[in-house]
C-alpha cells in the first residue's frame, strides 16, 4: 500500500499553519514544511516560521536544516522530504506537507527525477559570461530556438529562469517542456491536497498586516544581520521579505518605499501561489474568512476521517 500523505497549499497569510497543526493533533500526525525559504537557518522573521507557541507540541521537519549561504535545490528538497516521510512511515506518524512553494511541494508528490539534472555551477558562469559579453537578447533568441515553447513562458530578461531552461537542455538532450511532461503522472503516495483560498481583497489587507507585524517583530535588524554577514548574493537571499529590505539598508529607498515594495511583491507572490496550485494540481479548495475559520477547518478534519475510511 501507498504511504498516506496530507498536504496543505494556499496563498501566503492564508491560514496554513493553524490547519496543520490542527490535522496533526487529529490524526496522529508531525509537520513537514513545504517552504523553500524556511529551512534556513537565522532567517525566521521574514519567512513567517512557525513559533514553538505555534507548534502547540506537534514536531516540524524541514525547518532550520541549512546555512543561509548555502544553496538548497528543488532535488535537494525533495530528497530531504522523501527521508523525513520514510521516518514518520516507520514511526506509524501521518506525514503532513504544510506551505506554499509549488514546485517543491509537487515534485515530491510525484516522485521528479532529477538525478541526471542537477545544477551545473560551470554551465551557469558560461551563460552569464555570456550574457555579460552578447547581451540577455542573443540568449533568448537561442531558448527561443530550441524550446519555444518554454521561452513564450518566461520573461525575456528573467536571467535565472532563462539559463535553468538551457541548462537542463544541454544536461539531458530534452528541452525543459518534454522533460517536463516526460515526469510521471502517477504519485508514489496515497495524497491528499487540502488548499485553503480567501476573498482577494480580505487576504491582501492580511498580507499587509503580516509586512507591518515583520516589521514591528524585527525583520529590519534580521535582515542587516544577514547583510551585514556578507550574504546579499546568496540564495536564500532573494527571498520575498529581504531582497525588499536591503535597498533600504544601503540608504537607496526610504522605509516607507521597502515596506510597501515588500508588501507588493508579497501580493503579487499570493496571486502567483493560488494561480500556480488552481493549475498544477488537483487540490480540493476550501474558502475561508476569519469568522468562518473553525467550522472550516472541522469541515476539513470530518472530511479527511472520510477520506481514511475509505482507504
Amino acid at each position: 500500500m501507498k504511504q498516506k500523505l496530507i498536504v496543505i497549499v494556499g496563498p501566503t497569510a492564508v491560514g496554513k499553519t493553524a490547519l496543520s497543526i490542527q490535522v496533526a493533533k487529529r490524526f496522529g500526525g508531525e509537520v513537514i514544511s513545504g517552504d523553500s525559504m524556511q529551512i534556513y537557518r537565522g532567517l525566521d522573521i521574514g519567512t513567517a516560521k512557525v513559533t514553538e507557541t505555534e507548534k502547540e507540541g506537534v514536531p516540524h521537519h524541514m525547518i532550520d536544516i541549512v546555512e543561509p549561504d548555502q544553496s538548497f535545490s528543488v532535488a535537494d528538497f525533495q530528497q530531504a522530504v522523501d527521508q523525513s516521510i520514510q521516518t514518520l512511515s516507520n514511526q506509524a506518524k501521518l506525514p503532513i506537507i504544510a506551505g506554499g512553494t509549488g514546485l517543491y511541494i509537487q515534485s515530491v508528490i510525484y516522485g521528479y527525477l532529477f538525478s541526471d539534472n542537477r545544477r551545473s555551477e560551470d554551465f551557469q558562469k558560461l551563460i552569464q559570461e555570456e550574457i555579460e559579453r552578447d547581451g540577455i537578447d542573443n540568449v533568448y533568441k537561442r531558448l527561443e530556438r530550441v524550446d519555444p515553447e518554454q521561452a513564450r513562458k518566461i520573461h525575456p530578461n528573467n536571467k535565472r529562469r532563462l539559463i535553468r531552461a538551457l541548462e537542463v537542455y544541454d544536461r539531458t538532450g530534452l528541452t525543459m517542456t518534454a522533460y517536463q511532461s516526460s515526469q510521471q503522472q502517477e504519485s508514489v503516495y496515497d495524497f491528499r491536497i487540502i488548499g485553503l483560498e480567501m476573498d482577494r481583497q480580505l487576504l491582501y489587507q492580511r498580507i499587509n498586516q503580516r509586512v507591518d507585524m515583520m516589521i514591528d517583530q524585527g525583520l529590519l535588524a534580521e535582515v542587516e544581520r544577514l547583510y551585514q554577514a556578507g550574504l546579499e548574493d546568496c540564495q536564500s537571499m532573494r527571498g520575498i521579505g529581504y531582497k525588499e529590505i536591503i535597498p533600504y539598508l544601503k540608504g537607496e529607498q526610504t522605509l516607507e518605499e521597502a515596506t510597501e515594495l515588500l508588501k507588493r511583491n508579497s501580493r503579487r507572490f499570493a496571486k502567483r501561489q493560488f494561480t500556480w496550485f488552481k493549475n498544477k494540481m488537483p487540490v480540493d479548495w476550501y474558502s475561508i474568512t476569519p469568522e468562518t475559520k473553525h467550522k472550516v477547518f472541522q469541515n476539513i478534519l470530518s472530511d479527511l476521517e472520510g477520506f481514511f475510511a475509505k482507504r
